[in-house]
Order: C-alpha cells, then sequence, then structure tokens
C-alpha cells in the first residue's frame, strides 16, 4: 500500500494553500470552492499529497499550542538556513533554531501565518 494524501483540518484552507503554494512550491491538484474549502497540494516530486480543509463538525486543532514533535510538515530542501530566512520574511514565525542531528542532519522548525509547524531538513541520507 501507498499512502495516498495527509489530510488536516486548518483554519483557513484557502489562504493556507495560497501561501504553501507560492512559499513552499505546492500546486493545487484539486479543489472546493465552497464549505468545506478542501485542497488537495501536490509537491515538485508528484509523490506528496498534503489535504488541507476546514470541517465546523470537527474541532480545528490548535497547532500553535503543539509542540512542533506533536505535528509538523517537513520539507526537505538544500539550504536549511537561506529557506529558514525567506519563510521568515513570508511571514512564518520560528518554533526553533537551526540545529544538526548527531547523524549529520540539519534541520529546523518554523510556523506557518496560521500556527502549523513546518520543519525544514536536510539529510545527510536521504530516507527514501
Amino acid at each position: 500500500m501507498d499512502i495516498e494524501h495527509v489530510a488536516l483540518n486548518v483554519p483557513d484552507p484557502v489562504g493556507m494553500a495560497e501561501w504553501y503554494g507560492k512559499h513552499l512550491g505546492l500546486r493545487v491538484l484539486r479543489k472546493l470552492d465552497a464549505a468545506p474549502f478542501t485542497h488537495f497540494l501536490g509537491d515538485t516530486s508528484g509523490r506528496t499529497v498534503l489535504e488541507l480543509y476546514h470541517h465546523t463538525k470537527a474541532t480545528i486543532p490548535d497547532y500553535k499550542s503543539f509542540d512542533p514533535l506533536v505535528v509538523h510538515v517537513a520539507y526537505k530542501v538544500a539550504d536549511v538556513a537561506a529557506e529558514r530566512a525567506r519563510l521568515l520574511a513570508a511571514g512564518a514565525t520560528a518554533a526553533g533554531e537551526i540545529v544538526t542531528t548527531d547523524n549529520g542532519d540539519v534541520m529546523t522548525f518554523l510556523r506557518d501565518p496560521w500556527g502549523l509547524t513546518v520543519q525544514l531538513v536536510k539529510r545527510l541520507k536521504a530516507l527514501l
């Protein structure tokens, strides 16, 4: 089996889809222009899909209050420091410093303008 997508109930799927497209390179694969304003976003690899929607029958998590280790969306990047600076200028906020793990991976956590944690990572050895 393959994972088809990961879904998140969020406060503003329309605004988030626009921000993620402009600043993280995701593209809209499919969307609903009425409630729950579902947006399926694909990454440049063509392998990963993120679904953002606003379902009022379910509680929207307070992502801002979550420790970044509870839930985050990770993006592999070539230059963690440069991408961190670019996203901070685009409205993200810092949720940690840049660290290098014992195995040589470089990473940092940010929060998008709605509080969802975004991780930037440069792996010494790719996961896939």
